[in-house]
């Protein structure tokens, strides 16, 4: 009776374990060839095949094509060895849908030490792969264009290096920025922004071979990895060459969106490398040489080449030095006469140059653009007004030098910034010189944007006395609507018409057209770049206000200048 009772509670145990198991797993039980013989409810249910479809059926039936054949091979040596496998299977229904399950094969060994049956037993992970996919995306996949993202991309640069060792082939990369597309995304609107963004990933992705990798690196930048290239760099380089014209042709032919047509175009850098360069400095040469194709006039392609290097870390130093001159006030002043049509200084400008202690006096044009880029424009224009405005002021306390005018370039970054106006007003009142003897000169480029707020802008310093002059005109795209909506009191001509005007006809009828307009519009003109007398007579006979040039001085020290009452040696 002892014996029965135990044994039926065994009975009741294993039942309650079977049904348990159950419940909470998917089971099958194969005999030694792999024939399913034995499957539960919950393996029908996520197979979506019958029991009576499965029986005596291999799990083949049930196989996704995900893994490769060497993953079964190890699988079934493990167990016909007679020992237990674990892993993750990815298994395919019966209507197609994939789902995953986390696997152990248990073998049961017979008497003569091998395998009579296995039974195997699995739960349900399709979920916990479907979150890891998910979380995998977000963290290698940009979210707009599901292209791969710098992180990734960066994998795939590692893994590139590691086929060059193995001796397959060269690689390169392309580095693209798209060109104006700040514009594009404002004036469209960021959702036509965003399919834009969506249209030129598919078409960088049709105009590169299967292999090869597209990332976006955010914003309007994207890169594309070439691999099995030349091993010869040279060689490497020209082939990428060919694939980034290709891409450059792909883009320009612009885009439909929303019924309009959308232009698009793109600087690429293009920088072939091998094993021997690390990974940064890749990316490095592609930005430098991506920069080098914006600065040929963009909708350009741009070879890497070590000279470039060069120039940009010469570039580097500069900014280091400016930003040392920029504390140790490094800036000064020159002044350039400013002559009226009678031959008496009526004003000077103000310009700025850099004394460097080691390289001497430095030209405007090798640092006033890197000021810009770096926005110490910002810091040191003032602090450069500042200095033509104790001047001005000093010149006001003497009856022989009040009637001067000073005019002083304003860059178009100082001029947008929100707190110059306020900043001219503070230093106007801590100095104490006259508005109305100030002139601030602003190019035609400083209006491209925000327009109104700029010429409110004006409007708000012209009501402190403070007077405005349009510097190079005639060289801009807009300036006969500017003179139309500008408070403007001075037009200063372009040297670039000024220096042929004797010898070139266009030049001469351009400048008195220009003199003509300036009359009409009640507009005071000066004349830029006068060197002979020949230029003087011609323009004085024209209609020019006043002339500035070599001819009356170059810039200097203001105290080398002759007394303000200096005449024009005729």
């Amino acid at each position: 009776m002892v014996i029965l009772k135990k044994l039926k509670e065994t009975q009741k145990e294993l039942q309650d374990l079977r049904a348990a198991l159950n419940e909470h797993a998917i089971v099958a039980v194969t005999d030694s060839h792999g024939n399913i013989i034995q499957i539960n409810e919950k393996f029908c249910q996520i197979s979506k095949y019958s029991k009576k479809e499965l029986l005596g059926k291999t799990h083949r039936i049930i196989n996704s094509g995900y893994h490769p054949r060497a993953f079964f091979e190890k699988l079934w040596q493990t167990i016909s060895s007679g020992k237990v496998w674990k892993g993750e299977i990815c298994n395919r229904a019966k209507d197609g849908e994939l789902y995953w399950v986390a696997t152990t094969i248990y073998p049961i060994i017979g008497i003569q030490g091998t395998p009579l049956q296995y039974i195997a037993i699995r739960t349900d992970i399709t979920q916990r792969k479907q979150s890891e996919r998910k979380a995998k995306k977000m963290a290698f996949y940009d979210p707009l264009t599901n292209l791969p993202n710098r992180r990734l991309l960066k994998d795939r640069l590692h893994q590139a290096i590691l086929n060059q060792s193995k001796g397959r082939g060269g690689c390169a990369v392309l580095l693209l920025d798209l060109d104006n597309f700040k514009e594009t995304n404002d004036s469209l609107g960021h959702n036509i922004g965003d399919d834009l963004l969506r249209l030129i990933a598919d078409r960088l992705i049709h105009s590169v071979r299967a292999t090869d990798t597209v990332a976006r690196l955010g914003g309007d930048e994207f890169i594309i990895l070439l691999e099995n290239l030349d091993t010869d760099l040279e060689l490497a380089g020209q082939q990428t060459m060919k694939f980034a014209e290709k891409i450059r042709s792909a883009l320009a032919a612009g885009f439909f969106l929303s019924g309009r047509h959308v232009i698009s175009s793109a600087s690429i850098g293009v920088a072939p490398f091998n094993m021997e360069t690390p990974i940064n400095e890749v990316l490095k040469q592609a930005d430098i040489a991506m920069y080098q194709a914006k600065s040929l006039g963009r909708d350009q392609v741009c070879l890497f080449r070590p000279v470039m290097l060069a120039e940009v870390e010469a570039q580097a130093q500069r900014m280091v030095d400016l930003r040392r001159a920029s504390h140790c006030d490094e800036f000064k002043l020159f002044y350039q006469p400013i002559v009226s049509s009678t031959g008496t200084i009526q004003g000077y400008e103000a310009l700025m140059r850099w004394q460097n202690p080691s390289l001497g006096m430095i030209s405007p044009a090798d640092f006033i653009p890197l000021l810009e880029q770096s926005g110490l424009i910002v810091v040191v224009g003032r602090r450069v007004l500042k200095k033509a405005l104790k001047k001005l002021a000093l010149w006001g306390q003497n009856p022989k030098t009040q009637h001067l005018t000073l005019s002083v370039n304003i860059s178009p970054i100082q001029f947008a910034n929100d707190k110059f106006v306020s900043s001219v007003e503070a230093d106007l009142e801590a100095t104490g010189a006259p508005a109305n003897q100030l002139f601030l000169e602003l190019t035609e480029n400083t209006f491209h944007r925000n327009t109104k707020q700029l010429i409110e802008r004006m409007n708000r310093l012209k009501r402190l006395g403070i007077r405005f002059s349009l510097d190079d005109f005639g060289t801009g795209y807009s300036s006969l609507s500017y003179l139309k909506s500008l408070p403007l009191d001075t037009l200063k001509i372009d040297r670039s018409f000024i220096k042929p005007i004797m010898t070139d006809s266009k030049s001469a009828a351009i400048t008195q057209t220009i003199l003509t307009l300036a009359q009409t519009l009640n507009i005071s003109t000066v004349a830029e770049g006068v060197e002979t007398v020949e230029q003087a007579d011609f323009l004085r006979a024209s209609g020019c206000d006043a002339l500035q040039g070599y001819l009356f001085g170059k810039p200097q020290p203001i105290e080398s200048f002759p007394p303000a009452d200096y005449q024009l040696n005729e």
